[in-house]
């Protein structure tokens, strides 16, 4: 197999590093980082929307790594059940939040295509599609309707970008970057 997750980690920690991680991805573990998180924010921004923003944005995507991944096959099983990565980075004025956990090929059409719609629509038509979403209760087996990605595109003015790196015939490692 020619996919790296080693080599991919190491690409994705561009920026001054407040945090970064790859492992298991459990409740303990976004409870604890969130913690952290929210202590080095702190410590860097002093406009409390900003930091604000970006726990917020962070809460979502630690939600949707921890919800969203997919176990793992056998061929993969040097790597936890839940992997995930998530790195938190400053970059000039920015902040990036770039997350990264295995999913089956196979939903990489579907989530291609969510993006994809989620980036084409404007703050107004985001603010209405999460309003629809929310009180039509269109929600996934694993209990989210796709608010999370709304919201952080809403939070973001749709600064947020996606890949997917084929692991296997079965596996893609679908990373997302969002800049605040």
């Amino acid at each position: 197999m020619s996919f790296n997750i080693e080599k991919l980690f190491n690409e994705m920690k561009t920026g001054e590093i407040l945090l970064a991680y790859k492992g298991s991805i459990t409740a303990e573990l976004i409870t604890n980082v969130l913690g952290v998180v929210e202590t080095k924010l702190n410590h860097v921004i002093e406009k409390s929307s900003t930091k604000k923003k970006i726990y917020n944005i962070l809460v979502e995507s630690l939600q949707n790594l921890y919800h969203h991944v997919d176990d793992l096959p056998d061929s993969l099983n040097n790597m936890d059940v839940h992997f995930g990565i998530f790195i938190v980075a400053r970059d000039g004025e920015d902040y990036n939040i770039r997350t990264g956990n295995f999913i089956k090929t196979e939903k990489v059409g579907k989530l291609k295509e969510r993006f994809d719609k989620i980036k084409s629509l404007s703050k107004e038509e985001l603010k209405e599609l999460y309003r629809f979403v929310l009180n039509n209760q269109m929600f996934s087996e694993k209990g989210g309707g796709g608010l999370g990605l709304i919201d952080i595109a809403k939070r973001t003015d749709g600064r947020i970008s996606y890949q997917f790196d084929k692991c296997d015939s079965d596996y893609s490692f679908f990373r997302m970057a969002i800049i605040v």
